[in-house]
Formats: structure tokens, sequence, C-alpha cells
């Protein structure tokens, strides 16, 4: 058995910004009173409680969520979708085909916000763009303003349109004064039945808003029809999510007289990877919003009947933190039955159906998900989900290893709230051809790569970019006429993806999945797709830049429009490590 890879900076932010919006009056903010503004949350130590859901009945989904924020006891600047029912960041349960309709009404509120590029809260360095170009405050289909205010939403890792009241995060931008935004999607006949989810995505700002919270699962269901191993079983869902750390000037718990690791931070005040796979983590983590806070880790407790059979559906829905999970049962590994990667079961289109992988840990970065087979503990053994240390690069932030749970089986434990089809009818198999066979009809290079903001001053903050092989680098700016790279619906690519940077990155895109071919050369026989893949860090001596491959996948009608393609660290997203792609209607 093997591993599994599933894949706070201030920055140079590119966002638009004008009238009583940058100057925070009051007079233009909503009329809320702060009683209302809070979401609770668990304590540490609690139990994980499956977040609230709601299921679409008659083929239909029709939810309104508030967006608001509010600072928290300990100071901290928090997010929160809340639900009419009170509930926050709830589970959107649909099936293929569904329609979901999803009103979004904007609450956000100036204080506690976070600053901008030039100092003053929420402006933009950009903030000289043409008054001309800029469209009335309800006109959020064809928005170019992007405030610490704004929001909207994108669906991760579904095969939707990029277009407004769909997947579109280009021009759509809800502001407060906005009436509730109406999302109106319907899912693909064949979307693959698994975990998605949904954050926000302003560029600029998505870094704080999902560090704060701002982030649920999407479950498409039908799960057991492809793989007929998981007919009957309870499922759980959990959302792993990262925030500033609660006990900053706390020092690391040492063994004996080891001292612990020092503590070194880069410009913007994160830190940095130690190298030792311990030390001061850059953020604290939570499961299902319970902390598990630095530097005593006090876990979180999952309850679950003796020795049950469960499918585990976990989401990485941190903002820059990766994750190694793994599940240790009285000091021993103990195998997860990996049925999913990404929303994807790993049937290879039904040509492999009931496959389950079987590994001692997954790896995770952010954005990526993983659907597992959990094969059950005994009552009274000692269990405990936990994250291995990641070796981010030397520029990279200190990802060390904790533990994030305890698992305990009681005979008193709570069934789980949902319950997989013990009789399921088997999914018709694809008449798509499956991508590993498909001969790729063009090769491109991209990379990543970083230079500080000021050339004479390598301390100032980092500029982050993504850069198609030919053209100059430069960090992703929304002013820009034209996509980076153009394809037509059809197209087959394979892209080339390298790491020029000290610190690792995560590559996402939206709209479509790929499937992983090479891994820095050599060639890989993978039976999944994804939607985000780790690239590892480049050592800063060897000749050969760390890259992987992957084969892009443009046939869906779905994916035509402009949409993007960016490093799902969304530090690195905010400061610039993002581009556009086209996609044109196929030849008719």
């Amino acid at each position: 058995m093997g591993r599994l890879r599933v894949g706070s900076k201030f920055r140079v932010f590119a966002f638009i910004i004008l009238g009583c919006v940058s100057s925070f009056e009051a007079s233009c903010l909503p009329a809320i009173a702060r009683e209302t503004r809070t979401c609770a949350r668990p304590a540490p130590g609690g139990i994980v409680a499956e977040p609230h859901a709601f299921r679409s009945t008659s083929g239909i989904l029709n939810v309104e969520l508030t967006y608001l924020n509010f600072t928290a006891p300990d100071g901290q600047e928090e997010y929160c979708y809340r639900a009419e029912d009170g509930s926050q960041a709830p589970t959107l349960r649909v099936r293929p085909g569904d329609l979901l309709i999803l009103h979004l009404k904007n609450l956000l509120s100036a204080p506690g916000l976070a600053k901008g590029g030039s100092g003053k809260p929420g402006v933009s360095p950009h903030a000289g763009h043409e008054a001309a170009e800029m469209p009335a405050i309800d006109a959020p289909c064809a928005s170019v303003r992007m405030t610490a205010l704004s929001t909207n939403l994108h669906f991760h890792g579904m095969s939707m349109p990029p277009s407004c009241h769909e997947d579109d995060v280009l021009r759509t931008f809800v502001q407060p004064g906005n009436h509730p935004f109406e999302y109106r999607i319907r899912i693909p006949p064949d979307e693959a039945p698994g975990l998605y989810w949904y954050h926000p995505h302003v560029h600029g700002f998505t870094n704080q808003q999902v560090l704060g919270g701002a982030s649920g699962a999407l479950i498409v269901e039908g799960i057991e029809h492809a793989n007929s191993k998981l007919a009957g079983l309870p499922e759980r869902t959990f959302v792993i999510r990262d925030q500033e750390l609660l006990h900053p000037n706390a020092q690391p718990a040492t063994a004996g007289t080891v001292p612990p690791p020092p503590v070194f931070r880069d410009a913007e005040g994160d830190i940095l990877n130690t190298g030792t796979g311990s030390g001061k983590p850059a953020k604290d983590l939570s499961i299902n919003f319970v902390p598990v806070p630095y530097p005593d880790y006090p876990p979180a407790i999952v309850a679950v009947r003796p020795s049950e059979r469960q499918l585990w559906r976990v989401l990485n829905g941190s903002a820059i933190t990766y994750l190694d999970l793994q599940i240790v049962v009285n000091g021993q590994p103990q195998s997860l039955g990996v049925v999913s990667v990404d929303g994807v079961p790993i049937t290879e289109n039904g040509m492999a159906r009931d496959r389950v992988l079987w590994v001692n840990h997954v790896f995770l970065p952010p954005g990526a998900r993983v659907e597992w087979i959990f094969i059950g503990v005994a009552a009274g053994a000692d269990a405990r989900l936990i994250t291995r240390s990641v070796d981010t690069g030397p520029a990279g932030e200190n990802d060390p290893a904790r533990p994030l749970a305890s698992i305990v089986a009681s005979g008193t434990a709570a069934e789980p709230q949902f319950v997989l089809d013990s009789a399921p009818t088997p999914q018709p198999r694809s008449d798509s051809i499956w991508l590993g066979n498909i001969r790729p009809m063009h090769t491109r290079k991209l990379y990543f790569s970083e230079k500080p903001a000021d050339p004479n001053d390598p301390a100032s903050p980092t500029v982050f970019m993504i850069t198609v092989d030919g053209q100059t680098p430069a960090p992703y700016d929304p002013r820009r006429k034209g996509p980076d790279i153009t394809v037509r619906q059809g197209d087959v690519e394979d892209w080339v993806i390298e790491n020029r940077s000290r610190e690792m990155h995560a590559f996402h895109i939206h709209q479509i999945h790929f499937m992983l071919t090479e891994w820095n050369g050599t060639p890989v026989d993978e039976p999944f797709l994804r939607d985000t893949i780790n690239v590892p860090f480049w050592d800063g001596k060897s000749t050969l830049y760390p890259r992987v491959t992957v084969r892009m996948d443009f046939r869906s009608p779905n994916a035509v429009g402009t949409f993007v393609y960016h490093c799902h660290l969304l530090e690195h997203e905010d400061g610039g490590m993002m581009g556009t792609i086209r996609v044109l209607r196929g030849k008719t």
C-alpha cells in the first residue's frame, strides 16, 4: 500500500473599486443589527457534526443563502453562508439532471476587512480604471468591480457553463446593495456522482474569505450506482478548513529537551516551512468547523458505531494548507478504500466497475477531494485521523504533522443522516471515450514563477504568476483584453505544467477535469480524473524544473466560454497566479 496523491500573504492584487464602497461610508452599507451577524461555531475538542444538508425533491433544489462576515470573540474575521433555517455552510445534495436554484444575498460589511494593495481597506492599485467601463450596482452580470465587499460563487469541479447565473467568476460580482442574486443551474445529466464544493471567487479577496470559513460541500448523489461495493453504506461528509492561528504567540510542544525549530516568516508574515515536519504551523485547521488549534491540537471527536463501514467524503477546503491524511488505529495505519477523486469515481467511464484503490494515506492539495471506504474501528480502539507533515518547499508555508480527530466507536453513536441505496441499479457505461485512450491534438507548456514586487528588495511582497510558455510573465490583470489560451470545444490537449519556484503550487482549472499522464517526465497510469493537482517545488539547482503532464478534456459543450485556471493556494491566486482560457464552439 502507498500514498495517493490527489493532487496569508499580502500580494499585488488586481481588483477595482469605486464610489461609496471604497470609502466604506455607513450609509452605503446594509442596515444589519450586529447581533444578527454571527454564525455559531463549535469549540475545540467538540463532536464533529454532519453539516446540515438540503436535498433536491422532484428534481429541484431551491435554497436561499445569506453571506455575511463577523468578528469572532477571538478577534478573527469570519465569513458565513447562512440558510433560512439558521444553519451555516449547508451541504447541497442534487442528482444529475436536477435544477439548482440558489438565491445569494450579500450582507458583507466593512469593519475588520483586510487591507488592499494601497494600504487602504479594499482599495486596488488598479483603481484608476475608467469609470465609463463601470456598470451600475444592479448589474452583477456585467460587473468588473471587485472589492472586499463583493462576492460570487464558484461551484468547484462542476462541469457547468462559465456564464452568469451559472459558474462565471470573471464578470459576476454581487455587491451588498444588490437584490438577492439567483444562480439557476441545471446539473448536467452526465455529471459524475461525487463530492464537489462551493466558495467565493473574487480575485484579490478569495483567500481571506475562504480562510474565514466561506465554503460548503456540494454532493451529486448516486455514487453507489457507479460502484456497487458502496451499496447500503452510511455516509459522512468532512470539510477540513484552515484559519489564522488562535494562539500565534504560543511555543510549540517539544519532546524531551529537543528545542523547537526556529520560526521564520516571509515578507508577508507567514510562517515558512521548517523542513523538520514539526514546529508552528502557518495556519490552524478545523474539521466541520471544530477547530484543532496549535500548540496542543485538542482533537475533534468523530463518533461512529463499532466496526461500522462508512463512505467518507473528505474535502480539503483550506485556503493554503496541504493535507496528507491518514487513519491510525492502535499505532498502525488503517487501509483507506479510495473510490472517487475530485468528484469522479475511479471507474474509467464504467470500464472498471467497482474499483477500489486501497492506500494507507491520501495527499490532498487545497481544493481537492477524496471519497473512501472507512472500514470501521472496534470499541475501545485508539483511532485517530491525522495529517502527516508536508514539505512545501523552502519558500512554502509550514504544514507539520498534527492530529485532526479522535475516532470514538460507541454503540450510542448516532447513525449518519444519509445512507446509500442498498440495491442500486448499475450506472450505464458512458458513451464517451475514456480520456486516457485519446491522442492529444496539441501540447503546450505553462509554468509557475514568483518574483519580489520590488526587484531591489528581495523581502518585498511576492508577485505570483502562471505563464504560457512564449508569453511574457505577468500577474493576472482583470483589465486585460482577450484570453491567455484559446481552444475549441472537442479538443483534447496535453499541458506540461512546470514549477520554477521554491514552493509547491496546486494547479486547478474550472469547468473541466484532466488526467495525469506523466510525473517529472515518467509516464504514469492513473485510473481517475482530477481538477486539482500538486506541482512539486524546484530545488533551486536542478537544470530541469519539476513538472506534471496532464491531459486536458475540452469535449464537453458546457466548457464553451471563458474561464480561469490558477494556483489553488488562494494567496497565490489573489497575488496574480491565474490565467484565462476561452473555449470556442466546436466546428459544425
